[in-house]
């Protein structure tokens, strides 16, 4: 079989290759890194890879050769948490945070994921796609590759789907993948503070069913939070939506420690989020479930609060992610390289550890570490050559974009920073 592409002449290229779907403990530090490498590509797979310039048989006349000129390699950047589909901006809020009104506030005023609620809703299809493409064109120069995108902005049907269903639109004209979440859980209206209820009966008896038998989302989603959604209410949430076949994440002990990361060992959700105020318990049950610890560090550094303990759950043997929690109010950051930099500046990783977090445990926390996460025969071509000589080098140099080409589904779609698609290839 002749290769449709070969990238050669890479200094060094991080496989991440392993017995598992994910790293925990001290595998986490293992990347598999192979040095003066190349990677062969047909079809949009993984063909090869090997040491060296001599490619054998499988170079045919067609074959495309670039050259990596001893630059490193690694599998694309998984973000495997954003809010990706919305309306408008929230820098009005900004110097509230500033001055230390804390979220919970300014949401109970009518800020917060209200106020993105309200935009969304009276904004058109064309004005959220155009929005949401610009971000993902960002993520795409930052070296991402696929993302999990959430609804959320809408919390009546008409407007989550609207969301729900520009996301499946940009998973078909975008090089990013996208992986689909309902959040219609995210936040508790006005006219439902009183009965909550009320809400909670019109979420499971008429969205998720709609929205399943639309095929628009994969995961069901729930704030679970102080003055959101409360532990029996998301454990309603979610065992309802398990019931419909959805898979479950949540949001938990973000601000208070109420149980959230039980619940998700619970119920077996795939991952849960935020998790700075996480028990000790909690954290133990997740690792018995195999329930993945996904971090969001870019909201503690934006909100200037407490970082999750992520060197604790680690050590603990948890299965650790990063991710950005792109989103106009908390993080309005699309660098998931920022986000990685943290993890060593803020929550003691190692640079193996924060990769590994962004790639094949990533991979695991959205459900797809048999296509993607990692670099071996068989698996998606998605690979990202950096300007920097190591892994170390990508958090040491921080604050810029160390992107030099990204490559999808074996199709080079970034050239030195800069998109150079058309549309999904």
């Amino acid at each position: 079989m002749k290769a449709d592409l070969i990238l050669k002449n890479i200094g060094k290229l991080v496989t991440m290759q392993g017995s598992s779907n994910f790293k925990v403990k001290e595998e986490m530090n293992n990347t598999q890194i192979i040095e003066d490498a190349y990677i062969a590509v047909k079809n949009g797979k993984i063909l090869a890879i090997g040491v060296g310039d001599i490619f054998g048989n499988i170079i045919g006349p067609n074959t495309q050769i670039h050259d990596a000129q001893g630059l490193l390699v690694t599998p694309g950047l998984i973000d495997s948490h954003t809010h990706l589909v919305h309306g408008g901006s929230r820098e009005n809020e900004f110097s509230m945070k500033l001055n230390g009104i804390p979220y919970i506030e300014i949401l109970k005023n009518g800020g917060g994921i209200l106020s993105t609620v309200k935009s969304t809703r009276e904004s058109s299809k064309e004005e959220l796609y155009q929005k949401a493409k610009k971000s993902l064109d960002r993520m795409l120069e930052f070296g991402v590759t696929t993302i999990e995108a959430k609804s959320g902005y809408g919390l009546e049907l008409n407007t989550e789907i609207k969301q729900l269903e520009i996301a499946k639109l940009l998973d078909k004209t975008h090089p990013i993948d996208l992986v689909h979440t309902f959040l219609g859980a995210h936040a508790i209206l006005q006219e439902y503070k009183e009965n909550h209820k009320v809400y909670i009966d019109i979420l499971v008896d008429e969205m998720l069913p709609k929205i399943k038998n639309m095929g628009l989302a994969e995961f069901c989603d729930v704030f679970c939070e102080e003055g959101v959604f409360s532990i029996e209410e998301s454990e309603y949430i979610l065992s309802s939506a398990k019931k419909m076949g959805y898979k479950l994440k949540i949001h938990a002990d973000e601000i208070e420690s109420l149980g959230g990361v039980e619940l998700a060992a619970k119920l077996g959700c795939i991952s849960a989020d935020h998790l700075m105020a996480a028990s000790d318990k909690g954290i133990k049950m997740m690792i018995e479930n195999k329930v993945v610890a996904n971090i969001l560090p870019a909201t503690s550094f934006n909100l200037n609060k407490n970082y999750a303990d992520c060197r604790k759950m680690i050590d603990m043997g948890a299965i650790v992610s990063l991710s950005s929690d792109y989103n106009p109010g908390s993080c309005p950051s699309e660098n998931l390289q920022f986000v990685m930099q943290l993890g060593c500046l803020h929550l003691n990783m190692t640079p193996n550890e924060v990769l590994t977090s962004v790639t094949i445990n990533a991979a695991y926390a959205i459900d797809r570490a048999d296509k993607i996460g990692s670099l071996e025969v068989g698996k998606n071509a998605d690979f990202v050559v950096f300007d920097a000589p190591n892994v170390e080098y990508l958090m040491y140099h921080f604050g810029i974009n160390h992107t030099q080409r990204v490559y999808k589904n074996g199709k080079l779609v970034v050239d030195d920073k800069v998109a150079v698609y058309n549309k999904k290839q």
